[in-house]
C-alpha cells in the first residue's frame, strides 16, 4: 500500500534522501557482515515481569527470528497490505513483528499497553486488520482475554496471537508456535515507499489519528537521531520508550538498524535495572524524560553509585529542558543532554552538542533546520524545508522574535493520516508544508537567524510525561455522566509530569460529584489511565468568547489562582 505520491518519490530521492532500503534490508545488511556481533538484548528483569526469559541476540539470531516468524505469518494467510495490531511491551518480540511485516510487505500497526478497550475498539475499526499480536499478561491486566473479545466484535481480525509467557489457550496460537516451522518466507520484495507502519497519535479531535510512514519515511528520519546524537556502530542504545511512535521507532529502532549497533531494551522503567543496564552493556545512547533528568541531579548519590562512564549522549524532549540541567550533566559527568522535538507526522528537530556546544544554548534552542543559508551537522538539515506562520494572518514570519506556528515539509514528513483525507487537508497545505500546531521564534544574532526558540502549543493537546492526550476525547466521556452539564478538560502545569489533567465542569442542577466518582465512570469506559483527570473544578459556568467558543485561558488562570 502506497500513499506516497510520485512526486514527492523523484524529489527526495534525487537528493538522496529515499533510497530503495527497507527496514528489513538494512537489517540484513547487518546479519550479512557481522553475523556474530551482539544485535539485540531483553532487558535483564523481564523474567520478573512474566514475559518469559530474557533474549539476548546477534545481528544473525535476529534475522533468523524475523524470517521464521515472516514465514509464520505467511502461513496463516498474513502477506502484503495486510495489517497487523501489535499491543506489547518492550520486548525482542515487537522487534521481530515489525521487521517481520517488514519483510512480507504487510503493515504493523504498535499500540501503547496502556490501551484499553475505548481506545482499541477505535483503532480497528479504522484499520480493519487482519492479526492482533498481544501478551497474554503484562502486569495486572489480562490482555488475552480483551483482545479475543475484540476479535469477537470485529470483521475483520482474524488471528490473535499470544506472545511473552504465552498460557495456552483454546484457539489462541503462540508466536513461538508460528516459528516453529521451516518454510522460507515470500520471495517477493516489498517496495522502500510502500507504508510499513501506522502508529497513532492524538489532536484536537476526540479520536486518535493513524500516521502511516513508508520505509523511506522512518529511513530518513532515524538519521536525525543518528547525527544529532552522534550514534555510531561502535555505540550500545539503550530504549526505555515504548516503540509505538517516533521516540521508540525513529529514534530508537532506525538508529540502531542504520548503524548496526547494539540495541537494549527496557520496559517499564525501573531506575535500578535502567542504570545496571547502562553498565552492563555500556550503554553510549539512551533517552530520559527532562522530569528524570531533574530528578536525577537532586538525588546525587544515586548517579555517584552508578556506573555511567560508557555514556556519550542522552536524548529528552517533549517538556523544556531546564539550561542548569543540560550544563550539570556535561560539566560534570561528560554527558552530552540532545534536545530534541519530533512528532509522529515527521518533525525531526535535533539540538546537540555539534549544533550547539553550549550546553544552556542547546537546552533553550533548536537549529533553524531548512531555512537555507545555515550547515548543520545532521544531514536531515539538507531534506527538509521549515519556516513560521503566522496563524491570524497566515503571512510567513521573518523576523525575530516573533511567535508563529511552525510549518515543514521535506523527506521526513509522512503523506497523510490514514484513511482521513479530512483531517490531512487541515494538516497539510497545498504546497505539501505540515502544520504542527507548534508555535516558534526565530532567534540568534542579528547577523545570523539560525534557531528557533520553542514557545507553546497552537493547540490545545495536553502532554502528561510525554504522552499525548486529546482534551476532546476526555470531554466527550465526561458528558455521558448523569450529573453533567457541561466540561472543559485543559491541562495544567506540573514539575514532574509537565502538564496534569484538570476538568472544569458544570453540574445539571441539584447533583454533586467528586473527583473519585468522575475517574470510576471513565475507568468504566476502559480508558487508559493516565488520560484520567488528576484535578476537578466545579463551576457555575465556563467562560465563553462572543461566538461561544470556551476560553480555557480563563480557567488557567482560575487555576493558578485557586494554588
Amino acid at each position: 500500500m502506497r500513499l506516497v505520491s510520485e512526486e514527492r518519490i523523484r524529489e527526495w530521492t534525487k537528493v538522496g534522501a529515499w533510497g530503495q532500503d527497507t527496514l528489513y534490508d538494512l537489517l540484513s545488511r547487518h546479519a550479512d557482515t557481522k553475523p556474530d556481533a551482539t544485535a539485540l538484548v531483553d532487558a535483564p528483569n523481564r523474567p520478573d515481569l512474566g514475559l518469559g526469559p530474557a533474549v539476548r541476540q546477534t545481528w544473525a539470531e535476529v534475522r533468523d527470528a524475523v524470517d521464521r516468524l515472516a514465514a509464520g505469518l505467511a502461513a496463516e494467510g498474513i502477506g502484503k497490505d495486510d495489517i497487523v495490531v501489535v499491543q506489547l511491551p518492550n520486548i525482542s518480540e515487537l522487534v521481530w513483528v515489525i521487521l517481520a511485516a517488514a519483510r512480507l510487505g504487510a503493515i504493523v500497526s504498535p499500540v501503547a499497553v496502556q490501551y484499553r478497550e475505548h481506545e482499541l475498539r477505535t483503532i480497528l475499526d479504522v484499520l480493519e486488520p487482519k492479526a492482533f499480536i498481544t501478551v497474554d499478561r503484562f502486569g495486572s491486566f489480562d490482555h488475552l482475554t480483551l483482545a479475543r473479545a475484540l476479535q469477537r466484535g470485529s470483521g475483520s481480525l482474524r488471528h490473535v496471537i499470544a506472545v511473552a509467557g504465552e498460557s495456552s489457550s483454546p484457539g489462541v496460537p503462540t508466536l513461538r508456535e508460528l516459528m516453529a516451522g521451516s518454510a522460507a518466507p515470500p520471495a517477493a520484495r516489498p517496495d522502500a515507499n510502500d507504508i510499513v507502519t501506522v502508529c497513532w497519535t492524538s489532536g484536537t479531535e476526540a479520536e486518535p489519528k493513524g500516521v502511516p510512514r513508508s520505509h523511506n519515511e522512518w529511513i530518513a528520519i532515524g538519521w536525525a537521531t543518528v547525527d544529532g546524537c552522534r550514534i555510531e556502530d561502535r555505540s550500545a542504545i539503550l530504549n526505555p520508550f515504548p516503540m509505538i511512535n517516533m521516540a521508540g521507532i525513529g529514534g530508537m529502532i532506525l538508529p540502531w538498524l542504520l548503524t548496526g549497533s547494539k540495541f537494549a531494551l527496557h520496559h517499564p522503567l525501573d531506575l535500578k535495572v535502567f542504570l545496571r543496564q547502562i553498565a552492563e552493556e555500556k550503554i553510549r545512547y539512551t533517552v530520559v524524560p527532562p522530569t528524570l533528568l531533574n530528578i536525577l541531579l537532586q538525588q546525587e548519590a544515586i548517579l555517584q553509585q552508578a556506573d555511567l562512564s560508557s555514556l556519550d549522549a542522552v536524548g529528552s524532549g517533549s517538556a523544556p529542558l531546564a539550561p542548569s540541567m543540560v550544563r550539570s550533566y556535561q560539566e560534570r559527568y561528560g554527558i552530552y543532554v540532545v534536545n530534541i522535538f519530533g512528532s509522529n507526522e515527521g518533525v525531526a528537530l535535533t539540538s546537540g552538542p555539534g549544533e550547539f556546544p553550549d550546553p544552556e544554548e542547546r537546552a533553550q534552542y533548536f537549529p533553524r533546520f531548512g531555512a537555507g543559508g545555515f550547515t548543520w551537522r545532521s544531514r536531515v538539515s539538507n531534506w527538509i524545508q521549515t519556516r513560521l506562520i503566522d496563524p491570524t494572518s497566515g503571512e510567513e514570519i521573518t523576523e525575530p522574535g516573533v511567535p508563529g506556528e511552525l510549518c515543514i515539509r521535506g523527506a521526513t514528513v509522512f503523506s497523510g493520516y490514514f484513511r482521513r483525507p479530512e483531517l490531512t487537508r487541515a494538516a497539510l497545505d497545498e504546497e505539501g508544508f505540515l502544520h504542527t500546531g507548534d508555535l516558534f521564534s526565530i532567534e540568534g544574532e542579528p547577523d545570523r537567524l539560525d534557531r528557533y526558540l520553542f514557545r507553546g502549543r497552537c493547540k490545545e493537546l495536553i502532554v502528561r510525561g510525554g504522552r499525548k492526550i486529546s482534551p476532546e476525547e476526555i470531554e466527550n466521556l465526561i458528558l455521558e455522566h448523569p450529573k453533567v452539564a457541561e466540561v472543559a478538560v485543559l491541562g495544567y502545569p506540573d514539575p514532574l509530569q509537565g502538564e496534569k489533567v484538570c476538568a472544569a465542569v458544570v453540574l445539571k442542577s441539584g447533583q454533586e460529584l467528586e473527583l473519585e466518582e468522575l475517574n470510576r465512570f471513565l475507568q468504566e469506559r476502559e480508558i487508559a489511565r493516565y488520560k484520567l483527570p488528576e484535578r476537578l473544578m466545579l463551576v457555575s459556568a465556563l467562560p465563553r468568547n462572543p461566538v461561544g467558543k470556551i476560553v480555557k485561558r480563563e480557567i488557567r488562570a482560575r487555576l493558578a489562582g485557586a494554588e
